[in-house]
């Protein structure tokens, strides 16, 4: 049985497998009182005064206490990560890596304005910005009674963190360097003089560009297509 877990887990391509192993450590550490999230919290004054760099990368792996909306922060990540660099990252995980480090240091900018202390959840709902206007065709339900196409699901969510009382800052910034990403890389190149401004390292594909194994199998919710149907849960 651990033979298959191990297996299983390095079947998780691994940009997923990295980033949702560091936020499940994270958390874990918080609940064990090894860290606070005082240590982790995206801090401008902390990280230039008193050289605290690694507020840069944690402010962006913690989703609160052990409960239900780290669960649900978890399963998006999880899931639209891995849909993304199984799907149309395939085989360019330097570009995948790249677009990582894009949104980072975008948010990140962004947070020295939008005081905002965490940063993941807003990373998440870039993620599932860009898998969604690359699925346009993908239709959505949600909680069985809404249905919509995928292009609406980050708003969806949006829409739901508000019904729930919550600050949809931290939605709209997702929104927005997704949508940076996505005009960059999928829009502009394709109007009339325009041109890839978004050009990944040659240090990133040395790095990380590999051929594929034979063996590795894809999540299955990544299908060829327009007529996936998906049931949603929203992130909180």
């Amino acid at each position: 049985m651990a033979h298959s877990f191990t297996q299983e887990y390095f079947q998780i391509p691994v940009v997923t497998r990295t980033y949702t192993t560091a936020c499940v450590l994270t958390t874990a550490a918080v609940q064990l009182e090894v860290i606070t999230p005082f240590q982790l919290y995206f801090n401008p004054d902390l990280i230039i005064r008193r050289y605290e760099i690694w507020r840069l990368i944690t402010s962006f792996l913690f989703f609160g206490s052990l409960g239900f909306s780290f669960v649900f922060n978890i399963i998006f990540l999880y899931r639209y990560c891995r849909m993304l660099e199984e799907g149309c990252f395939r085989g360019r995980t330097a570009d995948f890596v790249f677009m990582f480090l894009f949104g980072g240091t975008v948010m990140t900018l962004f947070g020295l304005f939008a005081n905002v202390f965490f940063l993941g959840q807003a990373f998440i709902i870039m993620l599932v910005y860009v898998w969604s206007r690359r699925h346009p065709l993908v239709r959505m339900n949600f909680f069985g009674f809404l249905n919509f196409q995928a292009p609406f699901l980050p708003w969806v969510l949006m829409g739901f963190s508000l019904l729930l009382g919550n600050s949809i800052v931290v939605d709209l910034l997702g929104i927005s360097v997704g949508h940076m990403y996505y005009f960059l890389e999928d829009v502009f190149p394709n109007q009339p003089g325009g041109r890839r401004l978004l050009m990944t390292p040659q240090l990133l594909r040395a790095m990380f560009d590999q051929p594929e194994d034979p063996d590795y199998r894809p999540l299955q919710e990544e299908q060829q297509g327009g007529d996936l149907q998906q049931d949603e849960e929203p992130h909180n």
